[in-house]
C-alpha cells in the first residue's frame, strides 16, 4: 500500500485507525459482506431491564424524541423536538460514527432541510478543503460549473468519502432552494485542509494585483511552484513525497505571503476584500503547515492532529464571524465531541475548540448505530463494504438500541436521574473511521461528556459512492 495513502487517511479519522495499517499493509481486507435488507426490528423495549423506569433505557424512553424517518424527504414536524435542542446555537455540528453510511448523510440533509427552513441556517460546513468549499459555493450560488465534474475533481484521496449519491441530491437541494431565494441563499463551506486548490492562489493574486499591485511580484515568488497543475490527490501525493525539509521551507513561504497581507490592511472600502484574501491565504498556509510535520515520527503525529482540528474550528468560526450565518457543522463524531475520544494521538478536537471559541452557541449531536453495514478503506488500501452485527452487551449501543424507540433524538443535558450516571460513565462506542479495522474503532467514552445531543440509528446501510 502507497504509505503517502496511510498518511492522508489520517486525515478523516481518528488517528490510531490508520496508525494499524502500516504494519499490516500486506494483510488482506476482511470481507465485504452486505447487510440483509429484511424484516424491520420492531420497536419497543426488548427484556426485563426496560420495564423499569429505573432503568438507563427506559429512563432515556421518557424523554427520547423518535424520528419517523432518516430519508431526507418528506414532513419536518418529528423534528420539532430536535429544534427544542438546538436553541439559539449557531454552530449545530452533526457527527457520524461511520464516513460512509447512507442513513448518517440522509439524516444530516434531514437536518439540514430543518434548520433552514425553520432555525434560519443559512451554511452547510464540510469536513472537506476550503477550496473545495469554494467551488461549490460558486455552483450553490450561481450555478457555476457541472456539480458531477466539481465532486469528481474535489471528492479524492480520503475525500472520496463525499462523492456520494446522499451528499449530491444533498448539493442538489441546496441549490434548488438558492435558485427559489436568490437573495437570502444556503452556503457551503470547506472546513478542512487537506488540500489547497488553484482557487486560492488565483484569488490571493487576484486581490493583490487590484487593491495591492506592490505586493503582488512578491506574492508570485512567495506562491511560486504550489500552484496545482494536477488532480488533487495526485498533487497531495507528489506534495507528501518531498523531503521535509522542502515542505519545512514552503511553509516558511506560506508563512511570509500570509504575513503581508495582514500587514497591509487598506483602506475601509479595502476591509471585505482584504479579509477574504488573508482567509484564503490562511487556507493555503493550513496545508503547507500541515504537511510540514514528520510524518515519519509517530511523536509527531499528534501535534499535526492538534494542528487539523484546530484548523478546522477556525475556519468554521472565521466564516460564523464574519457572515453571520448559523452553520450546520457536518464531521465525523471524533471532532464533533466536546472532548477527544483518543487522547493520546488526538489531543484536542475540533468540537472542544469550537465549545471554548463560542461557548454554548456550539452544540454537539454525536450520532450512533447498533449494527449495519459502510465503505471504508481495507488494510490493503482498497475501498470495501463492512458488515458489524449487533452491539455488544457492555456497549452503549447495546443500551441505547434497547430504548422504546427503533430511531431517537435524546438531548442528554436533561436526562433523567436514572440515566445520567451511566451517560457519564465511560462505555465502548462504535468510532469507524476512513479505514478498518482500526486501533481506534470502539474506544470507551461518556456520552454526556462528549456529545449535547443524541441521535441513535438501530441500522445503517453502506452509502452509495459515485466514483
Amino acid at each position: 500500500m502507497n504509505t503517502h495513502k496511510i498518511l492522508l487517511a489520517a486525515l478523516m479519522v481518528p488517528l490510531g485507525a490508520t496508525l494499524v495499517v502500516a504494519p499490516a499493509a500486506s494483510a488482506a481486507a476482511p470481507p465485504a459482506v452486505s447487510v440483509s435488507t429484511g424484516a424491520a426490528v420492531p420497536a419497543g423495549p426488548r427484556g426485563a431491564a426496560a420495564e423499569t423506569f429505573r432503568s438507563p433505557e427506559a429512563a432515556l424512553g421518557r424523554v427520547a424524541h423518535p424520528l419517523r424517518t432518516t430519508e431526507s424527504h418528506g414532513g419536518l414536524s418529528d423534528l420539532r423536538a430536535f429544534g427544542r435542542m438546538v436553541g439559539d446555537a449557531e454552530v449545530v455540528g452533526v457527527g457520524e460514527a461511520t464516513h460512509s453510511s447512507h442513513e448518517f448523510l440522509t439524516l444530516k440533509h434531514r437536518l439540514l432541510r430543518y434548520l433552514v427552513e425553520e432555525k434560519g441556517f443559512r451554511a452547510f460546513a464540510l469536513e472537506a478543503p476550503w477550496s473545495t468549499g469554494l467551488r461549490l459555493d460558486a455552483y450553490l450560488l450561481r450555478g457555476e460549473g457541472d456539480l458531477r465534474q466539481i465532486m469528481d475533481e474535489e471528492f479524492q484521496g480520503t475525500y472520496r468519502w463525499w462523492n456520494n449519491a446522499e451528499y449530491r441530491d444533498l448539493l442538489q437541494w441546496m441549490r434548488a432552494y438558492n435558485v427559489r431565494h436568490p437573495e437570502d441563499p444556503v452556503r457551503f463551506v470547506g472546513d478542512d485542509g487537506g488540500f489547497a486548490g488553484a482557487e486560492l492562489y488565483d484569488r490571493v493574486s487576484a486581490y493583490a494585483a487590484a487593491a495591492r499591485p506592490d505586493l503582488a511580484p512578491r506574492l508570485a515568488d512567495l506562491y511560486r511552484g504550489l500552484r496545482p497543475t494536477t488532480d488533487a490527490e495526485t498533487y497531495v501525493d507528489d506534495y507528501l513525497s518531498k523531503p521535509l525539509a522542502e515542505r519545512e521551507e514552503l511553509a516558511g513561504r506560506t508563512a511570509r505571503a500570509l504575513e503581508l497581507l495582514k500587514r497591509r490592511p487598506g483602506g475601509a472600502a479595502d476591509a471585505d476584500a482584504h479579509a477574504w484574501a488573508v482567509q484564503h491565504a490562511t487556507a493555503i498556509h493550513q496545508m503547507t503547515t500541515l504537511y510540514a510535520f514528520d510524518w515519519d515520527d509517530p511523536e509527531r503525529i499528534p501535534d499535526a492532529m492538534l494542528h487539523r482540528d484546530r484548523t478546522m474550528a477556525e475556519n468554521v468560526a472565521w466564516w460564523q464571524r464574519r457572515t453571520g450565518d448559523k452553520i450546520l457543522l457536518a464531521a465525523h463524531n471524533s471532532h464533533i465531541a466536546l472532548r477527544t475520544p483518543v487522547p493520546g494521538t488526538y489531543p484536542k478536537v475540533q468540537g472542544e475548540f469550537l465549545r471554548e471559541r463560542l461557548g454554548h452557541a456550539y452544540l454537539s449531536v454525536g450520532l450512533t448505530f447498533d449494527r449495519g453495514s459502510f465503505n471504508a478503506f481495507g488494510r490493503d488500501g482498497d475501498v470495501h463494504r463492512f458488515t458489524v452485527g449487533r452491539s455488544a452487551p457492555d456497549s452503549a449501543e447495546h443500551t441505547l438500541d434497547r430504548v422504546r424507540f427503533r430511531d431517537f433524538a435524546v438531548d442528554l443535558r436533561s436526562a433523567p436521574e436514572a440515566a445520567r450516571s451511566w451517560l457519564a460513565a465511560p462505555r465502548t462506542v462504535k468510532n469507524i473511521g476512513a479505514t478498518y479495522p482500526g486501533i481506534a474503532d470502539a474506544p470507551r467514552i461518556g456520552l454526556a461528556r462528549s456529545y449535547d445531543v443524541l441521535i441513535h440509528l438501530q441500522q445503517v446501510e453502506a452509502a452509495r459512492l459515485l466514483s
